[in-house]
C-alpha cells in the first residue's frame, strides 16, 4: 500500500513519461502500452511510447499507434533517446527483465527516473521503483485496467483505451481458450465491452486481416514444414530464412503458427523454429500439464508462461532441431508427468 501511495504521488502532477515494452510487441504489449498512454494523456502528462522493434501491421489500428517511436529505426532513435533522457517516469510493460528491450534496457537501468514495471511474467528482475505484477493475470492489459480502476479513474477509460486493453486480453488468452482464462478475465472484458470495446471488430482486425502471402505461407508451413513425433507427443515447424523470403514474410506472419502443431490429437508439446539473421527464434506451446517455460529456460535461454514460452539458439537450424528432439526424448518422463525437468 505504501508503494502504491508513493506511485500515486508521483502521478499527482504532470510528468514527462516514457513507456516501452518488449521486442517484437504483440497485442498485449502494444495494447497495454497504448491503453496506458492514452489514459496518462488524459491525466495531463506528456507521454512517449517507444518500442524496441517493429510490430505486426494488424496492430496499427490501435489508438495512438501513429505516434509510437520504433527504436530500431534510425529516424526514430534520436528522438526516442532524447525522450528517455528527459523522462521523469518510465513505464516498462509486459516484460520482467531489462534484456527484453535490447539496448534500451541498459539505458533504463542507468536512468534516474522513477521506474514502474507492470507485468504478468514469472521471475521479475528487481529494477523498478514500483511493480504492479501478478502471474495470476492473463495479460498485462488486465493489470493496466485494474491499476486504472485502483487509481479511481475507471471513468477515464474511453472506447479507444478499452479496445487496446481488450485486444491484449483476447490474444493472450488465445481468444479466451487457454487455461489462463479466469473468472476475472471475463469480468474485466465485460467491463471493457461496456466501456466501448467491440469484440467482433477487434477480433476481425487482429485475426482476419491476412495478406495473400501470409495465407500461402501458412499453407506451405502446414503441408511442407510440419514434423510430427507421435512417439514423444511432440510436433513442430521448421522455418528457414529462405522460406520467409519466398513468401515475403512480414513481422507477425508466423504469429499463431505454432498453435496448429499443438492442436493435433495426442500432442502435448509444440514448437516453432524460425531462422533469423541473429539466430534461431523458438516459440513453445504446451498442453496444460506441461511446464514448457521451465524447459525453455533450462535449455534455450528462454522462459515465459507455463504453457506459452520462447527461447533462442545460436546453433544452425538443423542442429537446433536435433538438440530439441534429443532433449525431449531424454526429458519425456519429467515433461509429460511432472513439472521438474532434467536431462541428466
Amino acid at each position: 500500500m505504501e508503494a502504491l501511495a508513493t506511485f500515486q504521488r508521483e502521478l499527482s502532477s504532470p510528468k514527462k513519461i516514457f513507456i516501452t515494452t518488449h521486442v517484437k510487441p504483440d497485442a498485449d504489449a502494444l495494447g497495454s502500452s497504448l491503453g496506458l498512454a492514452n489514459y496518462l494523456l488524459k491525466k495531463g502528462h506528456e507521454v512517449t511510447v517507444v518500442t524496441p522493434s517493429d510490430y505486426p501491421s494488424f496492430l496499427y489500428w490501435m489508438q495512438g499507434n501513429d505516434w509510437v517511436l520504433d527504436f530500431s529505426k534510425e529516424e526514430d532513435k534520436e528522438l526516442a533517446t532524447e525522450r528517455l533522457n528527459e523522462a521523469e517516469m518510465i513505464f516498462c510493460l509486459d516484460f520482467s527483465a531489462l534484456n527484453r528491450v535490447n539496448e534500451l534496457g541498459e539505458m533504463i537501468r542507468k536512468s534516474k527516473a522513477y521506474i514502474v514495471n507492470i507485468d504478468h511474467h514469472q521471475d521479475p528482475e528487481d529494477f523498478a521503483d514500483f511493480r504492479f505484477w501478478s502471474t495470476k493475470a492473463a495479460a498485462t492489459c488486465e493489470l493496466v485496467y485494474e491499476l486504472i480502476v485502483k487509481l479511481g479513474d475507471r471513468d477515464l477509460i474511453d472506447a479507444g483505451i478499452a479496445s487496446c486493453l481488450y485486444a491484449g486480453i483476447m490474444t493472450d488468452t488465445g481468444g479466451f481458450r487457454h487455461p489462463n482464462t479466469t473468472k476475472n478475465v471475463h469480468l474485466v472484458v465485460a467491463e471493457l465491452i461496456g466501456l466501448g470495446a467491440d469484440p467482433s471488430q477487434i477480433s476481425n482486425l487482429i485475426y482476419d486481416s491476412n495478406s495473400v502471402n501470409r495465407l500461402k505461407f501458412i499453407g506451405f508451413a502446414i503441408t511442407r514444414r510440419l514434423v510430427v513425433r507421435e512417439d514423444i507427443h511432440t510436433a513442430y515447424f521448421v522455418i528457414s530464412k529462405k522460406d520467409l523470403k519466398k513468401y515475403q514474410s512480414q513481422t507477425g506472419d508466423t504469429e499463431g503458427l505454432v498453435n496448429y502443431a499443438l492442436s493435433l490429437d495426442g500432442i502435448k508439446l509444440a514448437a516453432l523454429f524460425s531462422e533469423r539473421e541473429d539466430g534461431i527464434k523458438i516459440s513453445f506451446r504446451s498442453s496444460p500439464e506441461v511446464a514448457v517455460n521451465k524447459f525453455a529456460a533450462s535449455y534455450f535461454e528462454g522462459g515465459g508462461h507455463k504453457n506459452a514460452a520462447g527461447g533462442k539458439s545460436m546453433l544452425s537450424l538443423k542442429e537446433t532441431v536435433e538438440v530439441f528432439e534429443s532433449l525431449v526424448e531424454k526429458c519425456q518422463e519429467q515433461l509429460f508427468q511432472t513439472e521438474g525437468i532434467s536431462a541428466e
